[in-house]
């Protein structure tokens, strides 16, 4: 069985593409007004140039029982029309024993994510329960683009040789990784702690929110992040692609444009030497 690392990178290189589109679905926003037609819609324009798909769990949340039922049909319909790309179940879970085994259950058995996106101040325990399904996995949050995330990430740590909070979760996240499995959270709007994170560990898999909307600069964040062969990390925009046009005869046609538009951007910011 192939792992989600090993099925993303093959989807990267036969898509030439590493977008990845967050379902960020909001009601104020949306051009329909059924949540499951919208995303449905979304998909079957942009499938053939993404490498992911990444639902935020917190819209779908504030749905309640109606959303989650649109987000696991959302998951079901990207696996029958477009099966080689990785879907991201975004919820930043943290925590440990039963709960994080729970938590665990629920991504992948019943909303059936490749990956998803943890917290792990907890520390392996907080992890462990998500590599027990298969070739499924984990993206540990680690340097995030808000403003706000030095107050806690660039903590410089003592006896680490200077190392800040946000590299020893990096660290940890590696020597954690016996199987493949895990990647982390890097924002596009700090390229150069990004830099850092490739160098201290070449084969981590990084997903890369902020671009667009948030500030952070495609191409910064594209020579920054990618691995040795040009691949390695999943570039999001959700606002930027889903709401390009807020219309109903032309969100389609828009989230398709915005898409390509972000792909051939990344793909241009890659040194020449890449895409093996």
């Amino acid at each position: 069985m192939s792992t989600w690392v090993e099925k993303l990178d093959s989807r990267a290189k036969s898509a030439s593409s590493m977008v990845c589109v967050g379902l960020d679905p909001d009601p104020a926003r949306m051009a329909i007004s059924d949540t499951l037609e919208f995303n449905r819609r979304i998909i079957d324009a942009t499938h053939d140039l993404v490498c992911a798909y990444k639902p935020q769990l917190a819209f779908y949340e504030a749905m309640g029982a109606e959303g989650f039922e649109a987000l696991r049909a959302t998951v079901a319909h990207i696996r029958a029309v477009a099966p080689d790309v990785v879907v991201v179940g975004d919820g930043k879970r943290g925590d440990m024993g039963p709960t994080a085994d729970a938590y665990a259950r629920a991504m992948f058995d019943y909303f059936d994510f490749d990956t998803v996106t943890l917290h792990a101040y907890l520390g392996r325990d907080s992890v462990a329960p998500f590599l027990e399904y298969g070739g499924r996995g984990a993206i540990i949050v680690c340097r995030t683009s808000n403003p706000g995330a030095t107050e806690l990430q660039d903590y410089v740590l003592e006896g680490t040789d200077g190392k800040t909070v946000y590299q020893r979760v990096a660290d940890a996240t590696e020597q954690w990784d016996d199987q493949g499995r895990l990647g982390i959270v890097v924002g596009a709007t700090y390229p150069g702690e990004m830099a850092v994170l490739r160098a201290a560990h070449p084969d981590l898999p990084i997903l890369i929110p902020g671009v667009g909307s948030q500030g952070g600069d495609v191409e910064a964040a594209t020579q920054a992040g990618a691995n040795a062969d040009g691949r390695g990390v999943m570039i999001s925009s959700s606002r930027g692609i889903i709401y390009a046009s807020e219309r109903e005869d032309e969100f389609e046609s828009a989230a398709r444009d915005a898409t390509s538009a972000l792909r051939d951007e990344i793909n241009r910011s890659l040194p020449a030497a890449s895409g093996k």
